[in-house]
């Protein structure tokens, strides 16, 4: 399957506040939530009734003797349990599917925001807190829309109408029911302080626990490799220990208020009963009074006793949405600037450094620098060849033409523009990459080399396959160019690999070609194969070659060699061989001293 990208990057910086922000989310469904409060209304009126009408058949059918009015308040009961399942089933289906449509946005925009991050947020950021803001977090702020926050409501409703109707029947008992609110509200803001961090530290515990189990799955091979199945079991076990005791911790602040909320719903049953029981005695409340406050008791104490779990789940919720709020907030330092270029035809592949220092840490200013003073140019259809140590910089300075990062001093040109002032996808559409480290997603053969151009008929897919020399190998797969290559490309040889991340990169047809060792897994003949339809069908591409042997560059026009982020010799293979410096050692050292001087010069 082919993946189209319709993701325009408008990636400035975010300023957002967790509960607004969730607001954005929420407005767009006001009216369907409108209709669902009041179907929670018209339920909570069908429950209000029940108790009251109760009352009346005691007080008038049984004491009194009204038998005619039996029927008509048999059919108010049956009439408002009826009414009330209708309401609670559309009611529950509204706030289902509202919150589901509502995280659906939610984790839509999360999505992207990560999708329009720069490479510096990857660099800094685990994948295992990534997946539990994009998982656990959301779905926790998912569980709040589509119940807590009808239950407060509901909650809230109910144990201030039967108060109130308590109220009406007799406002003394009320006063007596208000005896326990004190100590109420202070249980819950207390137990809201104290059970906020908690919630904070579970989320972020999580976010560990997940990032232990994505590097043991994504490493397990060099797991097995090294037998630390023992010490990734150990490594596991404290942080699965951390999580449980941060899950206990909270539990211990949840059960310490809880008995206190249960008390207080209890109590209320002895003050009915004690008080409301003295009243009917001497005659100072009627009987049916006195059973419809009880009635409407449970009204009251259900709420109370459902607070603390309100509170925990509300608190969990913030706790979620915070930490979801604060992976938003990461500055996008990479964006296109608001006028800027885009050009109507393709770039044309000239690139230009200029006087170039980057550092990583951007925000440290003593911190080192992984390129210092880089300067060279290379017209349109050049070939680059960069060379040096591990660690010298080569990765670091392709990464700058395409804008992965920005410099810290200098300027990086293409085609005369400062890369900062392209639009990003007109920039990068021009560029494509092939890295010695190769990642292929888990889609067929096609889908991977098609990534980077969806559009591209067959035809172009074999050509590129071709070009990389990788069609000889993929038509001997058990489904050609549809079989699904797995995760990571597992069950291919790393020649492989690299000949489809090839691939891959010619699809895109692109006007400058990075080739980050992309031939370090293939034999020499392999690699002169691939540098030989190159050449022939690319001559007009830029193309910049990082290598490790000198047979990958030797026919560049332009060849720069490394250390410590400076470059420290450039030219041709010939100019850089007759100066005997660095780039003559590595000539030695891969071919021997005694070097036939026609090879050497040629």
């Amino acid at each position: 399957m082919r993946r189209k990208n319709t993701r325009q990057n408008d990636g400035e910086e975010t300023v957002l506040k967790p509960l607004p922000w969730i607001w954005t989310f929420i407005r767009p469904f006001r009216p369907r939530l409108i209709l669902g409060y009041a179907l929670v209304t018209i339920q909570l009126g069908c429950i209000m009734i029940s108790p009251y009408v109760t009352a009346l058949i005691v007080g008038e059918v049984m004491q009194n003797g009204i038998r005619d009015k039996f029927p008509m308040y048999i059919g108010l009961l049956v009439g408002a349990t009826l009414l009330r399942a209708i309401a609670r089933y559309f009611m529950l289906m509204i706030f289902e599917t509202t919150s589901q449509r509502i995280i659906l946005n939610f984790r839509r925009t999360v999505y992207q925001r990560v999708q329009d991050q720069n490479y510096g947020f990857f660099d800094k950021t685990r994948v295992g807190e990534i997946m539990s803001r994009m998982t656990g977090d959301t779905e926790a702020i998912r569980g709040f829309l589509s119940f807590d926050i009808e239950a407060v409501f509901e909650n809230v409703m109910m144990f201030v109408v039967s108060l109130v109707i308590i109220f009406t029947i007799d406002w003394r008992m009320s006063i007596f029911m208000l005896v326990v609110l004190p100590v109420t509200l202070l249980c819950a803001y207390r137990q809201s302080k104290e059970i906020k961090p908690l919630f904070s530290g579970i989320r972020e515990q999580f976010a560990r626990l997940n990032s232990i189990c994505e590097e043991n799955i994504g490493g397990n091979r060099v797991v097995k490799a090294f037998t630390k199945e023992d010490y990734e079991i150990e490594k596991f076990s404290k942080e699965n220990q951390a999580f449980y005791n941060a899950n206990v911790a909270s539990s211990f602040v949840w059960a310490k208020y809880l008995p206190v909320l249960e008390f207080c719903a209890g109590f209320l049953s002895v003050i009915s009963i004690l008080v409301g029981g003295v009243m009917v005695i001497w005659g100072k409340l009627e009987l049916w009074k006195m059973i419809a406050i009880n009635g409407y008791l449970w009204m009251i104490n259900n709420p109370l006793r459902q607070f603390g779990w309100l509170v925990n789940d509300t608190q969990n919720f913030l706790a979620s949405l915070e930490k979801v709020a604060e992976m938003m907030r990461r500055r996008i330092y990479i964006f296109s600037p608001k006028d800027a270029v885009a050009p109507n035809v393709r770039i044309r592949g000239g690139v230009e450094f200029r006087n170039v220092d980057f550092r990583y840490d951007k925000n440290n200013p003593s911190a080192p620098l992984a390129l210092k003073n880089v300067s060279f140019s290379a017209r349109p259809g050049d070939t680059v060849g960069i060379v040096g140590a591990t660690g010298s910089g080569k990765t670091t300075l392709v990464n700058l033409i395409s804008r992965y990062y920005d410099v810290s001093s200098g300027e990086v040109l293409v085609d005369g523009v400062n890369v900062k002032d392209y639009d990003l996808r007109s920039l990068r559409k021009g560029i494509a990459a092939a890295a010695q480290d190769v990642f292929l997603f888990s889609d067929t053969v096609e889908g991977n080399i098609a990534y980077g151009d969806p559009d591209a008929p067959m035809e172009k897919v074999l050509d590129a396959a071709r070009t990389a020399d990788a069609d000889g190998f993929i038509v001997q797969m058990e489904s050609g160019y549809d079989t699904i290559v797995g995760e990571r490309g597992v069950g291919l040889s790393g020649g492989q690999k690299q000949r489809l991340s090839l691939a891959r990169a010619i699809t895109a047809d692109p006007s400058i070609l990075i080739l980050d060792d992309t031939t370090s897994a293939v034999d020499m003949e392999t690699e002169h194969t691939i540098q030989m339809a190159l050449k022939e069908k690319y001559s007009d591409r830029t193309k910049f070659i990082i290598a490790h042997r000198i047979s990958s560059v030797r026919a560049a026009n332009l060849i720069l060699v490394l250390e410590n982020g400076e470059i420290i010799e450039s030219g041709t293979h010939e100019e850089l061989v007759k100066r005997k410096g660095t780039y003559y050692g590595l000539f030695l050292d891969q071919y021997g001293e005694f070097v036939n001087e026609t090879f050497e010069g040629a």
